[in-house]
C-alpha cells in the first residue's frame, strides 16, 4: 500500500505542488528517495531516520521508497523532510492516511525531531489555499504563513506534536499572523540643503514610479537625496505587500513573521555580479532587481557595474519581470522597481570644474559615461546635474518641505492613478501606461503638443522617449491636480528627458 503526503517545490514565486509517495515493502532493508531530488532532499532519509528514532518509533527491516512526483520536476531544499516523514508515518500506520493526504507540508527535521523554519512558507500557503489543502510548517514559520488567510497554517514546534496533533492527542491551535511593521523613516527630504531641482525630481520620480539618474562631483548629495527617497513613497497596499512579501519569503528576509508596508529599498555594491543582480545562482533565487518590486533600486556608481550587469537591466525596467533560464528550468520574478542611478560625470569626478579637474577634459567625461549604452539611457525618465552645494549654504538651518509634506502630494497623485487605471490589472503607476491607454490619458493640449513636436524633431527622441516624456508630464499634471497635460507639464517633462539625451 502507497501512502500519500503533499508537499510543494518552488520555481520562483510558484509554488508547485508535490505528492510525496511511500512504499513500504519486503525486500533487503533500505531507504531511497526517488524523483529528481538534490543533495539536501536525498540527506532527508538520515534526518528522518533520526528524528523517528528520537520518537521511540522504529523503521522497519524493509525496503522503504518515497517518490516524489512528478518526477521529472526538480527537488531542491530541505523542507521536503516533513512530508516525508509524515508520508512515512502513514506508511506505518502511525498517522491516518486520509489526514496527510488533506495537507501541504514543509519543514526541515532536526535529529531530535525538531522543526527548523524553511524559506517559502507565505507562498507555500498559497499554493495549500488554491488546492483547498491546510498547511503545516514549523512554529517560527506559522505567523508568516498565516498572512494568506484563505486556509489554516498549523505550525509546530517538533514532529512528535505533529503525531499529537493529527491523532487527537494534543490538537495545536491554528497560527496567528505576524505583525505589521510599519517603518519609521529616519531621514527626512528637509535635511538636503539646496539641491531644490533634484528634490523636484525625486517627487516626480516618487509619483509615477519613474526611473531616474543623478549625476554630480563627489560629495554633492546623490546618495543623501537618493536615501530619502523611500520617505516620501506611499506604504505599500495590502497587495503589493504580499507579492513583495512572497519574494522575500523564497530569500528569508521576513523578521519573525511579519509583514512590513514599508517599501523595499535596496543599493547593491558596484562589484556586486549580474546573478546578484538579476537572479540566478544554483537554485535561481531572486536578484536585487526583484527584492527592489514595488521598491527602491539605487545603484551608486552606475558606470562602475560590469557591462553585462547594466545591459541586463534593460528588459527588466521594460517589462517589469525577469526571466532566468536554465536548462532543467524557466524561473519568473516580478521587478517592478523604481532605478535611481547615481555616477560621477567623469573618471576623477571634477569635469565642471576647471580647478580640480584632470588634463583629459572632456574626454574623460565621454569615455566615463560612455560606460552607459544609449539603448539603457533611453530608460531613464529623469536625468538631474546635482551641482555641488556652497559652504554657505551649508551653514544655513534645514529648511524647505520636510518629507511627510511631499509624501501627502506622492500619495494623492499615486491615489488618482489607481483610480484611472483601475480597469488595468497590468497599469499602477503612469509608468506602466502605454498604447491606446497613454494616448487617453496623457494627450497634451495643442501648446503641449507643439513643444513636445518641436523637441522630438530638434533632439530626434526615439519612439520611447516620446512616450515617456508623455508620461512624465502625466505625473506632473497629476501632482499639479490638473485632470489635463498642458504645456507646463511638457515643457517640465522635456526639459529633464533633454538632459538625459547629453549622456545619450
Amino acid at each position: 500500500m502507497v501512502s500519500r503526503a503533499y508537499t510543494v517545490a518552488f520555481q520562483g514565486v510558484e509554488a508547485r505542488m508535490v505528492e510525496v509517495q511511500c512504499a513500504v515493502t519486503p525486500g533487503l532493508p533500505a531507504f531511497s528517495i526517488v524523483g529528481l531530488p538534490n543533495k539536501a532532499v536525498s540527506e532527508a532519509r538520515d534526518r528522518v531516520r533520526t528524528a523517528l528514532t528520537s520518537m521511540a518509533i522504529a523503521l522497519p527491516s524493509k525496503r522503504i521508497t518515497v517518490n516524489l512526483s512528478p518526477a521529472d520536476l526538480p527537488k531542491e531544499g530541505s523542507h521536503f523532510d516533513l512530508p516525508i516523514a509524515l508520508a512515512l508515518l502513514a506508511a506505518l500506520d502511525i498517522l491516518p492516511g486520509d489526514v496527510t493526504q488533506d495537507v501541504v507540508a514543509l519543514g526541515e527535521l532536526s535529529l531530535d525531531g525538531t522543526l527548523v523554519p524553511v524559506v517559502g512558507a507565505l507562498p507555500a500557503a498559497m499554493a495549500a489555499a488554491q488546492e483547498g489543502r491546510s498547511l503545516l510548517c514549523p512554529a517560527a514559520s506559522g505567523a508568516e504563513a498565516a498572512w494568506v488567510g484563505a486556509t489554516q497554517v498549523i505550525a509546530a514546534a517538533t514532529l512528535g506534536d505533529v503525531v499529537r496533533h493529527y491523532t487527537g492527542q494534543v490538537p495545536l491551535s491554528p497560527a496567528e499572523p505576524g505583525e505589521v511593521s510599519e517603518q519609521a523613516h529616519a531621514k527626512d527630504l528637509r535635511e538636503v540643503k539646496g539641491q531644490e531641482r533634484a528634490k523636484r525630481a525625486l517627487e516626480i520620480a516618487a509619483a509615477g514610479r519613474h526611473h531616474l539618474m543623478l549625476v554630480g562631483t563627489p560629495g554633492s548629495g546623490k546618495s543623501m537625496l537618493a536615501e530619502r527617497l523611500p520617505s516620501i513613497l506611499p506604504p505599500l497596499s495590502a497587495a503589493e505587500a504580499l507579492s513583495t512579501s512572497m519574494i522575500h519569503s523564497l530569500a528569508g528576509l521576513l523578521n519573525e513573521g511579519g509583514i512590513s508596508r514599508a517599501r523595499p529599498y535596496r543599493d547593491p555594491h558596484h562589484t556586486t555580479s549580474t546573478a546578484a543582480v538579476i537572479g540566478g545562482g544554483r537554485q535561481a533565487k531572486p536578484g536585487e532587481v526583484s527584492l527592489a518590486h514595488n521598491g527602491v533600486l539605487f545603484m551608486d556608481e552606475f558606470p562602475e557595474f560590469g557591462r553585462a550587469v547594466l545591459e541586463t537591466l534593460r528588459q527588466p525596467i521594460e517589462t517589469g519581470e525577469v526571466m532566468i533560464a536554465r536548462a532543467n528550468a524557466h524561473v519568473k520574478y516580478p521587478c517592478k522597481f523604481l532605478l535611481i542611478a547615481a555616477a560621477n560625470p567623469c573618471k576623477c569626478g571634477y569635469l565642471t570644474d576647471p580647478a580640480r579637474a584632470c588634463a583629459r577634459v572632456p574626454h574623460c567625461g565621454e569615455d566615463y559615461l560612455g560606460r552607459i549604452s544609449g539603448p539603457l539611457m533611453d530608460r531613464f525618465d529623469l536625468r538631474v546635474d546635482v551641482p555641488p552645494v556652497s559652504y554657505t549654504d551649508l551653514d544655513l538651518p534645514a529648511s524647505g518641505e520636510g518629507s511627510a509634506e511631499v509624501r501627502m502630494r506622492v500619495s494623492a497623485a499615486r491615489a488618482v492613478q489607481q483610480a484611472r487605471y483601475a480597469a488595468y490589472p497590468a497599469m499602477i503607476c503612469n509608468a506602466d501606461a502605454e498604447g491606446d491607454v497613454l494616448e487617453q490619458v496623457a494627450t497634451p493640449d495643442a501648446e503641449g503638443r507643439d513643444i513636445l513636436s518641436r523637441a522630438a524633431e530638434r533632439f530626434h527622441l526615439s519612439a520611447r522617449g516620446y512616450h515617456r516624456v508623455l508620461r512624465v508630464a502625466r505625473t506632473i499634471a497629476d501632482l499639479d491636480g490638473s485632470e489635463e497635460v498642458r504645456r507646463p507639464h511638457i515643457a517640465e517633462a522635456v526639459s529633464f528627458r533633454l538632459a538625459s539625451l547629453a549622456l545619450a
